[in-house]
């Protein structure tokens, strides 16, 4: 099988500035390692998407937004001051503006719209199993709320124009990104034809603060919204566990038309902005039961990967990551020494439990919980 990665050199524009944990150098330095690793023609091949249009945008943000964060991003790439910034006062929690190009950034986030755009094209009309896109995973953005480095949230446009072009009626969203997805929840939180499951950091100690085991959806969507919150240091086998007794049966019984992973290497052990455990063997797990799960559903998977916040870490997870979802057969070694306490999955124990919560919260919406 030969698997298609979306992919274009002017995602690197994606970048906050120096200084700044989120650098599109990612998008530069990621491509090189991935074909000094894998053949590229033989397993895999390269697809560039175009950018969205102002009518695609529509499907996830308000007109006044998109046009507010155009003129924004324009306005800072001259060294001005927008005068109708205060109008979106909530956009500034993206932090620091990029130095340098921050028009550019605007215009970054719109390709990687198109990105899913053509995703969508692929897996529905050119029936492809399993599709990386390599750029994204802006689940933190709203319709009117940039946050968290995210400007356009692409995981919520996918499953929005999969609905509405395609009328597709069940979708999974999987977020194993060590922040909460707070900004795809809300899209789809009272929404019964997306199940959004949630794999993350405990949000008592991490940002976005969300995400607790009781947060399960409202309305028709309630219990279509599955949040596992991770214990600090969770490792390989707290993964497993996760996987294992929430995110495989839940997934069976839900049955997905399409399912949509996304995260990216924060979950490892030395990212500099998160406490979580996983090493490197810890991707290529996640990628192994995302794609046997693709195929126990007979679905098909788009996989988003953008994040991470150790440059050193960061191409060996993503490598170890694609490998397992592409079956590549790649071996990834770790880049950097294991702390002592991340020899073992001390928290495996505190994460049993934490998923048994999790599993009581739903048992009157899931057949697999009870």
């Amino acid at each position: 099988m030969t698997v298609s990665i979306l992919y274009r050199e002017e995602l690197r524009e994606y970048d906050f500035g120096v200084g700044h944990p989120f650098r599109g150098d990612r998008y530069e330095i990621f491509p090189k390692v991935l074909r000094e690793h894998v053949s590229e023609g033989s397993l895999y091949h390269i697809v560039a998407a175009e950018t969205c249009s102002e009518e695609d945008l529509r499907l996830i943000c308000s007109q006044a937004y998109i046009d507010f964060s155009r003129e924004y991003f324009r306005a800072a790439n001259l060294g001005e001051t927008y005068e109708r910034s205060m109008e979106f006062p909530r956009f500034h929690s993206l932090d620091n503006l990029p130095r340098g190009r921050p028009g550019k950034l605007e215009e970054a986030a719109r390709m990687m719209i198109g990105q899913m755009k053509k995703a969508a094209a692929l897996i529905i009309e050119d029936h492809e199993e399993i599709l990386i896109s390599i750029g994204g995973n802006l689940h933190h953005a709203k319709p009117d709320y940039g946050e968290g480095f995210c400007i356009y949230n692409d995981n919520a446009f996918l499953a929005k124009y999969l609905m509405k072009e395609y009328e597709l009626e069940r979708i999974m969203i999987l977020d194993t990104d060590a922040h909460q997805g707070n900004g795809t929840s809300e899209y789809f939180y009272s929404d019964p034809r997306v199940l959004f499951v949630d794999l993350h950091q405990d949000p008592a100690t991490l940002y976005p603060g969300v995400g607790f085991a009781n947060d399960i959806g409202l309305g028709e969507g309630k219990g279509f919204t599955v949040n596992v919150p991770m214990p600090v240091y969770a490792g390989v086998d707290s993964y497993r566990i996760a996987f294992e007794q929430v995110v495989e049966p839940v997934a069976k019984e839900f049955k997905p038309q399409v399912i949509i992973r996304n995260g990216g290497s924060d979950a490892h052990f030395a990212d500099g902005l998160t406490n979580l455990g996983l090493p490197i063997e810890g991707f290529k797990l996640i990628g192994e039961k995302v794609r046997l799960l693709t195929q126990e559903c007979g679905c098909c998977e788009v996989d988003i990967i953008g994040s991470g916040y150790n440059i050193q870490v960061l191409p060996s997870a993503w490598l170890a990551l694609v490998g397992g979802l592409a079956n590549f057969g790649v071996e990834v070694e770790e880049p950097v020494p294991v702390p002592d306490r991340f020899v073992q999955d001390l928290v495996a124990d505190d994460t049993a439990k934490v998923v048994q919560q999790v599993r009581s919260y739903l048992t009157d919406y899931w057949n697999c919980f009870r």
